[in-house]
């Protein structure tokens, strides 16, 4: 799914010539994804960004097209608000065929997918939460962060957790101060690094 048609072609070709990949249906901004995936029987969806960082804020949460999602992002903002969205994985859009076939099939297996370079940008040393001056976690933050590790949003997590999104959004501004991480993909990389989360 994108919102360029060329892009989408591009893609589709590039993936044709996938082993184990086959690409059985395409679909533009503003149609229904989930319409689109549910009759054509998708394993998992490839979501295109485009040249947009906020591309995914707009498309609000991706938890009803009912598959794993693979997202191409442009920067990092919009790879982390992809994956607040609900993508199971995020990969720069200058990824090529057999890096695409191998994150599509691993999200497809339940996997977490990061760029190479998102993965080594999250990895950097941190503050470790057990030295001098640094605060824990609370138990409630925990439950946000496992939360986020499954790519929910804000809004999402309030949902689950029966609390507002204002609050969720105080709890994950918390955790990503107290990791001492820059965004979402940060955080949850972060914890599971530091055994706070499983994925």
């Amino acid at each position: 799914m994108g919102s360029d048609p060329l892009a989408r072609s591009g893609l589709s070709s590039l993936l044709a010539g996938q082993a184990g990949v086959e690409v059985v249906a395409q679909a533009g901004a503003g149609e229904d994804v989930s319409l689109s995936v549910s009759r054509n029987r998708a394993d998992v969806a490839l979501w295109d960004l485009g040249a947009d960082s906020e591309a995914a804020e707009r498309q609000g949460s991706i938890e009803t097209w009912h598959v794993p999602v693979l997202a191409l992002a442009v920067d990092e903002p919009a790879a982390a608000n992809a994956l607040a969205a609900g993508a199971h994985g995020a990969l720069f859009r200058d990824a090529d065929g057999p890096m695409l076939s191998a994150a599509l099939q691993a999200v497809l297996l339940g996997m977490v997918v990061l760029d190479p370079a998102l993965a080594s940008s999250a990895s950097r040393p941190r503050p470790r939460l057990s030295g001098p001056g640094s605060e824990p976690l609370t138990a409630r933050e925990v439950e946000v962060l496992q939360l986020l590790s499954q790519g929910l949003s804000n809004k999402a997590v309030a949902d689950r957790l029966g609390i507002s999104e204002h609050t969720a959004k105080f709890h994950v501004n918390s955790i990503l101060a107290k990791l001492g991480a820059q965004t979402r993909t940060e955080a949850v990389v972060q914890a599971v690094r530091l055994g706070l989360v499983l994925l």
